[in-house]
């Protein structure tokens, strides 16, 4: 019975070991500064994929009564609202399901310092 575990255990191991990963994640890119950052260009395309979908802040069922999509919406919850906070926040993070990535949440960022562009 010794020998059936000692060969079990080493072949699990050599297993384990040949199913690791040594793949590097990509490193997120960072915006370009220097661009105007745009609703249409840069932030609907963000804001629909994360925030804008079903059962969340679309136009059908729209969360808290916040429906999200079309620039005059998100503009005013970035304005008036609590958008870039709920994005930006790591205790309550929006969307629900996870913080969206720190490039998304830059671009989000950039587009209020712009001046909330729409084109």
């Amino acid at each position: 019975m010794k020998n059936s575990l000692k060969t079990f255990l080493f072949f699990s191991s050599i297993l384990l070991v040949n199913c690791s990963s040594s793949e590097v994640p990509a490193e997120e890119t960072p915006i370009d500064t220097t661009e105007k950052v745009t609703y249409e260009k840069d932030v609907k395309n963000i804001i629909n994929s994360s925030c804008a979908t079903t059962a969340c802040h679309d136009a059908v069922s729209p969360t808290a009564g916040l429906s999200l999509t079309n620039y005059t919406q998100v503009r005013n919850a970035t304005e008036n609202g609590n958008l870039i906070g709920r994005v930006n926040s790591t205790s309550r993070p929006m969307p629900a399901a996870g913080r969206i990535s720190s490039t998304n949440r830059a671009i989000i960022d950039k587009w209020k310092a712009d001046g909330y562009l729409e084109n």
